[in-house]
């Protein structure tokens, strides 16, 4: 029989395990939601990585580089604070790399992702107290801290002060759009750790030195100057400014409710085929009040990219539930 490595050399590679897997996502022009001839709407879909977001990126580069430098050995075990794709991302490289993963989650945690955490093998942590913003953020982080001082070897991941989150989609995410882009004139992404707008930004700049970096946040969270109030869809937003966020590199930042998340998911849906999660939906509706405060030509279309963070599935009980969207205010 032959082996797998007497492969013809024109078949794709054979990847060693599902962390070589991760990145070299798909940009797709988004035309039929965004049919304007001046402007160009370009989405990198990053639901495709093999955990179902772009939260692979910085658990693999984080597991990496602490493997490389000896912050994280055979024996660590990983603890972090979650809203979800993290915590799967880190229960996946958490196999490859037989590592245990305990996840710190709260109730708004959808409830696939929560599952897929536990067929993962992830150890949960489950907070239900709200913090004085009124979400999870704060207690899950001192769920965190207490477990640190029971768990041996325990490794706080650290998502919103670890620069490596940054760092991942600087050399990940970030390269991936200048090496197949001539230009782009505005960058729009959710926040939430702040990751993956800094990381990404900060690589476009390089190439794109006039870029725009605009900012989809949440209603109720407080990063970009809002007050805090309840918050009901996971992943985008967040009760505590990200140590790695530097606002000053964000030129404008939009607010955007939880029931405009869900029409904006539907559409995309319905437009595009794309079966995206919340904060892509967030996105949607952030596109459709940033295009009309844009100067255009028809003879030189501008060029948003962005970028759509997870899989739509992990929300059929939210977003994509009738009942669910129907008692948002």
């Amino acid at each position: 029989m032959s082996s797998l490595l007497q492969v013809d050399p024109s078949i794709a590679t054979v990847r060693n395990s599902v962390a070589e897997c991760v990145g070299q996502t798909p940009l797709v022009h988004l035309n039929r939601l965004f049919p304007q001839k001046n402007v160009q709407v370009i989405a990198k879909l990053e639901y495709m990585n093999p955990g179902g977001s772009m939260k692979d990126r910085p658990a693999r580069y984080i597991i990496e580089q602490g493997l490389s430098n000896g912050t994280i050995n055979s024996q660590s075990h990983l603890i972090e604070s979650t809203s979800g794709n993290l915590g799967v991302a880190l229960a996946m490289m958490g196999r490859v790399y037989g590592l245990s993963v305990t996840c710190v989650v709260d109730p708004k945690i959808a409830a696939s992702n929560l599952n897929i955490m536990r067929q993962m093998g992830a150890h949960i942590e489950m907070v239900e107290e709200r913090d004085d913003q009124g979400g999870f953020l704060k207690t899950r982080i001192r769920k965190v801290n207490e477990l640190l001082q029971t768990i041996p070897q325990g490794f706080w991941v650290n998502q919103y002060a670890n620069e490596n989150n940054w760092k991942a989609h600087y050399s990940g995410t970030g390269s991936e759009i200048t090496a197949s882009l001539d230009h782009v004139d505005i960058f729009i992404a959710g926040v939430s750790t702040s990751g993956s707008i800094m990381g990404t930004s900060r690589k476009m700049r390089e190439k794109y030195p006039a870029l725009r970096v605009v900012a989809v946040d949440a209603v109720g969270s407080i990063l970009f100057g809002g007050a805090p109030g309840k918050r009901e869809l996971p992943g985008i937003g967040a009760s505590r400014v990200p140590e790695i966020l530097n606002a000053a590199e964000v030129d404008t930042a939009f607010h955007i409710t939880d029931k405009e998340s869900a029409q904006g998911c539907r559409d995309l849906l319905k437009h595009e085929g794309i079966f995206a999660g919340g904060s892509s939906g967030s996105i949607v509706a952030a596109i459709r009040k940033l295009l009309p405060t844009l100067n255009t030509a028809p003879d030189k279309p501008l060029r948003i990219v962005t970028l759509l963070p997870d899989r739509g599935d992990r929300y059929l009980d939210l977003i994509y539930d009738d009942q669910w969207v129907a008692q948002l205010p």
